[in-house]
């Protein structure tokens, strides 16, 4: 290892080896911890990716042998540690905190059995290959807190493990299906484009550019070929089916939500909760109806008709909308507006420093989101999130890009910065990232880390954030019946034969979204599964136990203590949080 990263690195190291003084006061509490240390030291060295998500850097350099027998060394060290742990920790000794980080460690291990054993991304999945293509040196240009012409070394290093990578694709990749495949193909061409210009951007001026040049040129040669592999060999065999099927889709749902429902249950409640919001879009939608269309009359008052109303209500409130140029510099000043509203209605205590720094989407990840939020890592405290904002990528006709510009009006742009940043997901992982127990700065909860984004939408409206304005209002119901339809879409889609047709129908005419959108959510679901319920689960639990909080504090109720109790606590389960929030409130 080059020793600038080993002595830049060494404080990651003791993260990593030395426990805390609050886990010392309880042995078996400490020998948990340094159990969970050595198991992600493991870990690391097979996974050197997973390193640097979560900010260690040490491991910069390499990249994952993802050949057979290399990826089945991740699975035995999942299984050698599911069995070892509880030979090595004694649950009853435990804190009730440690407890739960025990229950967070062991399921977060059995999930990646099952995964390991019932779903082979790396057959069926071309883009699983696309982290270590290109986010693996793009997450170094853009995060890494290691001196510049250390990560660019370290990106020379990784660029010349490509092959490898490109090579196991080759092997391993069998019959995927064909809507992933094709999304894939899109995909290396915007990694072709990154090393043929966005990394010379993001380097910058270096002594280093003619060796960055020369293995870039080396990089675009390679994946040319592995364009032409996957066009001519594997686009004619792209034959395997993207469904989970419904026995599969129970089973992840129950052990990723550990929501205490089963997918039926999830999909009775998000009917029930699509149907409530559409009544309630209708009631706003009728209110400015007269606003927009001051000559028509309202049309009758039937399931056609209230669905007409809401959906020209919403292409007149869609015309209020940014330009390609202006769009990011509008999201630059929502997020001022936000971060006063936030201070002066005491809706929670704002981190300092302010980590998070807002981007505009590089060209090559545009296309498949408006928006994402790259949280600062858990284990480089030193690091900056970005909130990366997609302006309409190049190549679209003027007819896309309008479409989506009128989807992500300037309410939507709002809701939207909401949910990803403040107090959504930026907010939520600084807080995390406070915790003393490493298990939950490492293994968060996507339901809560979603559901959290979710309730903040409403709950900023609610606390008088647009000051009443009833287009904000529609659009937030609007993004709201979103996450509620994505829960059904996850679970029809791979639980029966809905068609695409079926899926788009569904989207457009019942939750309001246009063409566009509609057609890169059906995409969404067949590339993913289960991770579209839990904006829906995760919402309706943090909004379910803010109620049952509420109630039982009446008048002591405190909202802002509420919301830093909750984010706390870090992302767990959320079947954990009510005895934990009362525990911290009552301290």
């Amino acid at each position: 290892m080059n020793k600038r990263i080993l002595s830049a690195a060494c404080w990651l190291c003791l993260t990593l080896t030395s426990p805390t003084g609050l886990l010392a006061a309880n042995p078996m509490d400490a020998r948990l911890d340094r159990f969970f240390r050595d198991y992600l030291e493991a870990s690391f060295r097979l996974q050197p990716m997973s390193a640097t998500q979560l900010g260690d850097h040490r491991f910069d350099h390499l990249l994952e042998d993802l050949f057979p027998e290399g990826r089945k060394a991740w699975a035995d060290l999942d299984r050698r540690t599911l069995e070892e742990l509880p030979r090595r920790i004694n649950l009853s000794q435990l804190s009730s905190d440690a407890k739960i980080d025990f229950e967070i460690f062991r399921d977060s291990l059995k999930r990646s059995i099952w995964a390991a054993e019932n779903l082979k991304p790396f057959e069926q999945d071309p883009r699983v290959y696309n982290q270590y293509i290109s986010d693996s040196t793009f997450l170094l240009l853009t995060q890494s807190t290691l001196p510049r012409e250390t990560n660019i070394s370290n990106c020379l290093a990784r660029m010349d493990r490509i092959p490898s990578v490109i090579a196991a694709a080759r092997q391993n990749l069998a019959h995927p299906p064909r809507d992933i495949l094709e999304n894939a193909i899109r995909q290396n061409a915007g990694a072709i484009s990154f090393y043929e210009k966005t990394v010379f951007e993001l380097a910058g001026k270096t002594r280093q550019s003619p060796q960055l040049k020369t293995a870039s040129a080396k990089v675009v040669a390679e994946l040319k070929d592995y364009d032409a592999f996957l066009n001519n060999e594997i686009l004619p065999r792209a034959t395997d089916s993207w469904r989970l099927g419904r026995e599969k889709f129970s089973r992840k749902l129950e052990m990723e939500l550990d929501a205490g429902l089963s997918a039926e249950e999830v999909l009775q409640q998000a009917e029930k909760e699509f149907s409530r919001v559409q009544q309630e879009m209708y009631v706003i939608a009728r209110q400015l109806w007269s606003r927009f269309y001051p000559t028509t009359p309202l049309p009758p008052d039937d399931p056609e008709g209230r669905r007409y109303t809401v959906q020209q209500v919403v292409a007149a409130v869609s015309q209020d909308h940014s330009t390609p140029k202006t769009l990011v510099s509008d999201v630059r000043a929502t997020v001022a507006q936000l971060k006063r509203f936030i201070e002066d209605k005491k809706i929670l205590t704002l981190p300092e420093p302010d980590n998070c720094r807002l981007i505009e989407m590089p060209e090559f990840q545009r296309g498949n989101s408006t928006a994402y939020m790259n949280s600062p890592p858990p284990l480089d405290p030193k690091a900056r999130g970005f909130f990366a904002v997609s302006p309409p990528p190049r190549h679209w006709d003027e007819a896309r890009v309008m479409s989506y510009l009128e989807e992500y009006n300037r309410s939507m742009l709002q809701i939207l910065t909401i949910h990803e940043a403040y107090p959504g997901h930026y907010v939520q992982f600084e807080y995390a990232n406070r915790h003393p127990s490493l298990i939950r700065r490492v293994l968060p909860s996507g339901a809560y880390i979603e559901g959290w984004a979710v309730y903040t939408e409403q709950t900023l409206l609610d606390q008088g954030y647009g000051k009443g304005d009833l287009p904000l209002r529609l659009i937030q119901l609007k993004f709201y019946l979103r996450a509620v339809a994505n829960a059904i879409l996850d679970h029809k889609m791979h639980c029966s034969q809905m068609p695409d047709q079926e899926a788009l129908d569904f989207l457009m005419r019942d939750a309001y979204q246009s063409e566009g959108e509609a057609r890169l959510k059906v995409l969404r679901a067949k590339q993913s599964s289960v991770q579209l319920s839990t904006y829906f689960v995760g919402r309706m639990g943090h909004y379910r136990l803010r109620q049952q909080i509420q109630r039982e504090h009446s008048n002591n109720f405190d909202l802002a203590r509420y919301h830093e109790a909750v984010l706390a606590e870090g992302a767990v389960p959320m079947k954990f949080l009510h005895g934990l929030i009362q525990q911290r409130l009552a301290r």
